[in-house]
């Protein structure tokens, strides 16, 4: 078992059943977090027969990193494999405001968005709160630097590992822990309708993500086959439910795709879809996937995009590329080493 799937209190309370103090867990945790140690041996004010006890029953080696490649505007993509031999990306940006991590989930994913390499690959297993949170130090080790933002948003679908993710959020959010703040950590979702509801009645500061891309049941359902079983209109209607409950923005998620999505008719459609909630739309560039076929928007396209929202009265950024030219776009890295292998 990786150490790293303990809460603090879960650490406390296996250190008490063993005989030791409280104190000792707050020692532990510091060198796990603070200190992000790659050996237990390298806690030198913890007593040899705790460290005896560590050793014998946890890892805190979750990842064995395959490969890492680094974009021209600093982003970081790396391969990690798992104890298993299956393969993860986690990615590292760069940004004015500081160091993001987007971790991945799952080993694969279910939801099967015809846009995504993600997507190409089946789910295999969901992965432990543990070795979500190890993609987070290793990326802090590999930087050799603090990080401050966490996006969920790599390979799978985070609500469809709920218990692991809320672990996760735990951790990392966490004063003893990585100590990220909540409002600096994203969570993003295809549109699980009822884990939607789930997490607003946890009413956290933890942002919410909804992956939308598409204005119109008819569009969605060609990119996400989630949309046949959650369609557009339940899903917004859980998303007046999440600001209705926290009262928080929620960002909605746009892939603009060349010919599919992007044109001012479907600006126009979309702003009448979300007029008059708490949102912001984050519009983004499609980055490229060979096994999808399709193309990204032009220029042109997005600009107007971007300004039909705005003069509608629609919150909108137009998302700065990052990574574009190591693939960075979810799943890319690992479908193209699986395909060396193959």
């Amino acid at each position: 078992m990786l150490i790293y799937d303990l809460t603090y209190v879960e650490l406390i309370k296996y250190l008490e059943e063993k005989g030791f103090k409280k104190y000792r867990a707050d020692q532990i945790w510091h060198w796990l977090y603070k200190q992000k140690v790659s050996d237990f041996d390298q806690m030198v004010n913890i007593p040899k027969d705790i460290l005896n006890l560590l050793k014998e029953n946890f890892s805190l080696n979750a990842l064995e990193l395959v490969v890492d490649t680094k974009s021209s505007d600093g982003t970081i993509k790396a391969l990690f494999a798992l104890h298993d031999g299956h393969l993860i990306e986690t990615v590292l940006m760069q940004h004015y405001y500081g160091k993001s991590v987007c971790v991945t989930t799952q080993v694969g994913c279910n939801i099967g968005c015809s846009f995504c390499a993600s997507g190409q690959l089946k789910k295999k297993r969901d992965l432990t709160s543990g070795e979500i949170i190890a993609q987070v130090i290793a990326m802090s080790r590999l930087l050799n630097d603090r990080v401050s933002h966490i996006v969920v948003m790599g390979i799978g679908e985070p609500f469809d590992n709920y218990k692991n993710l809320l672990k996760f959020l735990n951790v990392i959010n966490d004063p003893k822990g990585l100590e990220i703040g909540a409002r600096h950590i994203t969570v993003s979702t295809s549109g699980l309708v009822p884990k939607i509801r789930d997490f607003a009645d946890l009413n956290t500061q933890v942002n919410l993500a909804i992956s939308l891309h598409a204005p119109n049941n008819e569009i969605r359902s060609e990119l996400m086959k989630i949309n046949k079983s959650f369609p557009i209109e339940k899903v917004i209607e859980a998303v007046r439910y999440y600001i209705e409950k926290t009262n928080r923005r929620v960002t909605i998620e746009y892939i603009l795709i060349d010919g599919l999505n992007d044109k001012v008719e479907h600006a126009v459609e979309l702003s009448n879809l979300l007029r008059g909630l708490n949102l912001y739309v984050n519009l983004i560039p499609y980055n490229e996937v060979k096994e999808a076929g399709y193309r990204r928007s032009t220029k042109a396209n997005q600009l107007a995009f971007y300004d039909t929202l705005k003069k509608r009265g629609i919150n909108s950024t137009l998302r700065k590329e990052q990574g574009h030219d190591i693939d960075a776009a979810c799943g890319q890295l690992r479908s193209q080493h699986l395909e060396k292998e193959i």
